[in-house]
């Protein structure tokens, strides 16, 4: 059976990237496989006039919900007078792929009202295991219909070429021009705003 020669990435393979620190370059470029290829995700909290407030980058192949902690963790929104910085929302909606017993418990206990709504999956195992299954999960079904802030949010920051194709091979030059770019979105509602 021949064997490669080919050389191999000095990167540790299948290692999660480093979230925390975002001053250091991950192991693994936050580049991972998806259906596309090879591409990176661009996680985000947004505000409800589609401002982002926290970016990060994962490998294309990583889940949505192991970020949430890291991006609610990441928020703080400063003050315009004295105090702390805020870094509680009043609510947080996302999409089903953010549905999970440890998202709900975690916004439970933060007091953070939760609109996400349940994947049909959970709720046909809630259903399957009757009473020991729980309550059905509710949430504010008027204010999920402004979900889709955050669809124009990633609409308006795939407008940039360089950032609907990752071209960088750093993840911290990627992710420059992609807090770049949030940058000019904000700029843009202080121009209009005034």
């Amino acid at each position: 059976m021949p064997t490669s020669t080919a050389p191999t990435s000095p990167a540790t393979q299948g290692e999660l990237s480093n979230y925390k620190n975002l001053l250091e370059e991950p192991p693994d470029h936050a580049v991972g496989k998806s259906r596309g290829g090879l591409t990176t995700k661009i996680h985000a909290l947004v505000d409800g006039n589609r401002r982002p407030l926290v970016l990060m980058l994962g490998p294309g192949q990583g889940g949505d919900s192991p970020m949430f902690e890291n991006l609610m963790e990441a928020l703080k929104v400063e003050k315009a007078g004295p105090g702390a910085a805020r870094r509680r929302p009043d609510r947080a909606m996302a999409d089903k792929a953010y549905s999970s017993k440890a998202i709900r418990k975690y916004l439970r206990d933060r007091g953070i009202q939760c609109v996400i709504p349940e994947k049909e999956d959970q709720k046909a195992n809630r259903k399957r295991k009757g009473q020991a299954g729980g309550r059905p999960v509710t949430y504010d079904r008027e204010a999920y219909k402004r979900r889709n802030v955050v669809e124009c949010s990633f609409n308006t920051l795939k407008q940039w070429r360089s950032l609907a194709t990752r071209y960088d091979k750093l993840a911290l030059t990627y992710r420059s021009a992609v807090v770049l770019h949030a940058v000019l979105i904000w700029s843009a509602a202080i121009v209009e705003s005034a």
